[in-house]
């Protein structure tokens, strides 16, 4: 298993693997809560800049649009110089802009900065990539899915507890609008104390970092610019750009106008719509590590053909779901199929990259990085589409529609025989090396496994 995790144990923090998912959890939590930290108090932020609903729909955009690059850009980054730099590096400068939005007076500032935050999302790219590469096939999918859906859960964790913050703030006698930007400075400081974490406990490998391995397999083996290009001639890398794109796309947006929308629509106060909001993001405590987990599980009997039918069976239903959510009646309505839809949305993500490891392992910097821009590529589409729809409710319609339509790409990935075989290999060592049995004797059985 060249030192690679066969368990996930939750309760240790001292083997490497452990450390790294651990750590890489909780610094995508940081990043998340900071990336998403001023979108429960945009009422406030938009009567204090005077916003209209154009210039909202452009921040909501800016604020995932630059992710897109930066995530193409982080992948082959940790190719070449390992996820503990670039990971300390994103944290460190990422920082700057949300502490800097706070000084902020007009529109054109507040894109600005909103831009720059959004750089930070690429921190999900490299959370994946550093927990895939510490585990074996036999638990990576579950892995990923649970590095994710705790770091995710940061997005909901800021939805309810930035407009806390203000309000205490505001308690001490402070005007609203500048408890809003003192508060701007809380996930900024998180970011700083993060970065010295990671750049002291984590390790690139589980034998160590790649400056220290040059000769050892762990190390890097092509090119930033090698893996980006290996990567994007697979036709597979795309399809699941798409999928990406339908699930973690549809949590941004969520994220992002969903505050607003329950405020809009049915009235709610700004403390009562950031707790329901909250609750979508706080379900990637658990969803999306189910997602990965019984992605991992199908695969033991039904190989990597089941993870893909599992993923368009998620993507499916969410655009379902997501349909009954843009036609709920009421606001209790609409936080319960907000919920449901949320579920399959979050599981998805999970299941998406519990493949993705599996595409190109000489390219799985350049894999994580175009999927991952898929993700922010489906919020800037569906951003534009909110703009250009005559309400609110018949924009959500149309993007459930087109949710579901996305999950045909999921049957498209395809992998031959050989590929399968070996995957179906290295599965059996890995649960072999994991009860100390033959690995003959482990190795899934079904026929539908090959």
């Amino acid at each position: 298993m060249n030192g690679r995790a066969t368990r996930l144990q939750l309760l240790n923090f001292t083997t490497i693997p452990m450390r790294a998912f651990h750590l890489a959890w909780m610094a995508f939590f940081v990043c998340f809560f900071a990336w998403f930290a001023v979108a429960p108090l945009m009422p406030i932020i938009r009567t204090d800049l005077g916003l209209t609903k154009d210039q909202i729909a452009n921040i909501n955009i800016a604020a995932v649009m630059v992710t897109i690059l930066v995530r193409l850009i982080v992948g082959p980054l940790c190719d070449k110089y390992g996820a503990r730099l670039t990971y300390t590096w994103l944290l460190a400068l990422g920082s700057l802009p949300v502490m800097g939005i706070a000084f902020t007076h007009s529109y054109e500032g507040f894109l600005f900065f909103r831009l720059c935050i959004g750089a930070i999302g690429a921190s999900f790219v490299i959370t994946q990539l550093h927990t895939g590469a510490m585990f074996a096939p036999n638990v990576v999918g579950t892995a990923n899915a649970t590095s994710a859906g705790w770091g995710n859960s940061g997005g909901g964790a800021t939805q309810a507890l930035m407009p806390l913050i203000v309000a205490a703030i505001v308690s001490f006698g402070v005007e609203q609008t500048m408890g809003w930007r003192i508060a701007m400075f809380v996930p900024g400081l998180m970011m700083l104390g993060m970065a010295v974490f990671y750049y002291r406990c984590a390790k690139d490998t589980p034998r160590g970092n790649l400056k220290d391995l040059p000769h050892h397999d762990d190390a890097k083996a092509v090119s930033g610019w090698q893996s980006f290009r290996l990567a994007a001639s697979d036709y597979r890398v795309w399809m699941l750009f798409v999928t990406y794109g339908a699930c973690f796309g549809v949590e941004l947006t969520i994220h992002n106008m969903a505050s607003i929308y329950f405020v809009d629509t049915f009235k709610l106060d700004i403390k009562t719509a950031g707790l329901y909001v909250g609750c979508f993001g706080l379900l990637a405590l658990f969803a999306r590590a189910l997602g990965g987990l019984m992605s991992d599980k199908i695969a033991h009997n039904k190989g990597l053909d089941g993870r893909t039918r599992w993923l368009f069976a998620l993507i499916l239903a969410e655009g379902l779901g997501l349909m009954a959510f843009a036609n709920a009646a009421n606001a209790q309505l609409a936080f319960i199929t907000m919920i449901v839809f949320g579920l399959f949305t979050h599981m998805a993500c999970g299941a998406t990259y519990s493949l993705t490891p599996f595409i190109n392992s000489k390219a799985k910097g350049g894999v994580s990085g175009i999927i991952g821009a898929g993700g922010n590529v489906g919020a800037v589409l569906a951003g534009f589409l909110m703009k250009d729809s005559i309400s609110t409710q018949a924009g959500l319609g149309t993007l459930g529609l087109l949710v579901a339509a996305s999950s045909l790409c999921a049957i498209a990935v395809r992998f031959n025989a050989g590929h399968k075989s070996a995957e179906r290999d290295a599965y059996a060592a890995a649960l072999a090396d994991r009860h100390g049995t033959n690995a003959t004797l482990t190795r899934p059985t079904s026929k539908k496994a090959a």
